[in-house]
């Protein structure tokens, strides 16, 4: 495995830093090499620089990867969105000269190029290919008998091509990994379907946003679950704080706890919620809390 650089991107210092803390002890628990990304901004959005100004989003994530370049490490995301800008400006970049050649034209400016020397990784599909879920599984102190609604996530898995990660309406990969941890990946309807935050709709149309996450909670509490579980801050955002807007608007109340799936491996390397940030969503639920209390104190 290469050595690699944790982009933060904005959302998980900015509203959930537990996701962070559970990642960094879960890399350390792994003795994964990872350290930070020095200056990181913004990957850019790809839902929105890229549909106004490809230009701009290319520069922007390019600049990124760049800072990851010059460490010679390759770049490990936690978040979908973040993963699908700067992977795919990676591949843009490497596979197009002409957009290599006016992408490092503004680079210059700053005093960087793009080389194209390194990788874009997702955390997911990092713990997939190496160490496995096999090894993780080798790895856990104490299972974690839930029952997960997992959500994927749109862009981990599409565009399919680009991803390789098999397939894109019936993925597997993800459920092995909270397989993994003891857990289980319950199936319900329409669990490929987008949580509806992306493409700038949480941020325009935040009623068609919480429609469509409506719906979507509606069928994950029909699979009686535990919790939810992501590995993306945004959608973890959209079911976190969108459930407290739900109850505001709709006056429907799911009371679904959501984790971020290093939050999930986190507890059964052993782990305490709280170390965890697990305790500061915005959606609190006292029989999941006894559970885990019950789980981690066994």
């Amino acid at each position: 495995m290469n050595k690699l650089s944790l982009f933060l991107g904005c959302i998980t210092p900015n509203r959930y830093p537990g996701i962070e803390k559970a990642t960094k002890l879960c890399l350390d628990k792994m003795d994964i090499d990872c350290c930070d990304l020095p200056g990181a901004s913004c990957c850019p959005a790809p839902g929105v620089f890229r549909s106004f100004d490809k230009a701009t989003w290319l520069a922007l994530a390019a600049r990124n990867i760049v800072i990851s370049e010059e460490m010679k490490r390759d770049v490990l995301t936690i978040c979908n969105g973040c993963y699908g800008s700067l992977v795919d400006a990676n591949h843009e970049l490497i596979n197009d000269p002409a957009l290599k050649k006016n992408t490092n034209y503004h680079l210059e400016k700053i005093g960087k190029s793009f080389k194209g020397s390194v990788e874009v990784r997702h955390i997911i599909e990092l713990l997939y290919d190496e160490p496995g879920p096999d090894s993780i599984k080798e790895m856990i102190m104490r299972p974690i008998p839930l029952r997960v609604a997992l959500h994927y996530g749109c862009h981990l898995v599409k565009p399919s091509k680009e991803r390789d990660l098999g397939s894109a309406e019936n993925p597997t990969f993800f459920d092995e990994l909270i397989e993994a941890t003891g857990a289980v990946s319950v199936d319900y309807p329409d669990k490929m379907a987008c949580c509806g935050a992306g493409g700038g709709v949480r941020s325009a149309l935040l009623d068609k946003s919480l429609e469509m996450l409506n719906h979507k909670l509606s069928r994950i509490k029909g699979a009686q679950v535990d919790c939810i579980v992501n590995a993306c801050p945004f959608c973890h955002l959209q079911f976190d704080g969108g459930q407290v807007e739900i109850k505001e608007k709709l006056g429907i109340e799911y009371k679904i706890p959501v984790l971020h799936y290093t939050q999930l491996l986190g507890l059964a390397f052993g782990y305490q919620p709280e170390e965890l940030g697990i305790d500061l969503n915005l959606i609190t639920n006292k029989e999941f809390f006894e559970k885990l209390n019950i789980i981690t104190s066994e």
